[in-house]
């Protein structure tokens, strides 16, 4: 039976596939799944407002591995989901969830995760989550928009 997207994860990205995306196989290359990944996990950390923070405290986010499992084939044209949800929230770092969703195909092509680790851009190190952060990652996670002073 083929899955359905996850309608409560905080981050539901459509996207339309592109005709480059495809690889001489006539399929969506497995590379580009990891951008997918991406555009979703950015979505998130801009939904969590703290990009302006980051500008002013120096503290932001640094991908320390993604990871993929391929399930069915893209093929243009097709319109995706790509979902992203929390799975893991340790004191310096959080782990997404990605699942890729065709709405062709009716059913998820792809999963995946990826692990943020809280990064001080100033000092070059990791830092533990500043409690704001984690305040606002719990907002979105239970359907709520952060706050600017969340």
């Amino acid at each position: 039976m083929p899955a359905k997207p996850k309608p409560d994860a905080p981050v539901l990205l459509p996207i339309r596939l592109a005709w480059g995306e495809m690889d001489a196989l006539g399929h969506v290359n497995n590379v580009v799944y990891f951008r997918y990944f991406e555009s979703s996990r950015v979505a998130y950390i801009d939904r969590l407002g703290w990009r302006p923070i980051q500008k002013t405290t120096g503290i932001g986010f640094i991908l320390q591995s993604v990871q993929a499992r391929f399930r069915r084939p893209l093929v243009y044209p097709d319109t995706i989901l790509v979902s992203s949800r929390l799975i893991k929230l340790e004191p310096d770092r959080f782990t997404l969830a990605h699942e890729v969703y065709s709405e062709t195909l009716q059913d998820i092509a792809a999963v995946g995760e990826g692990t943020i680790v809280i990064y001080d851009y100033r000092a070059g190190a990791k830092v533990n989550m500043p409690d704001d952060l984690e305040k606002r990652i719990h907002a979105l996670e239970a359907g709520q928009r952060p706050s600017p002073s969340a």
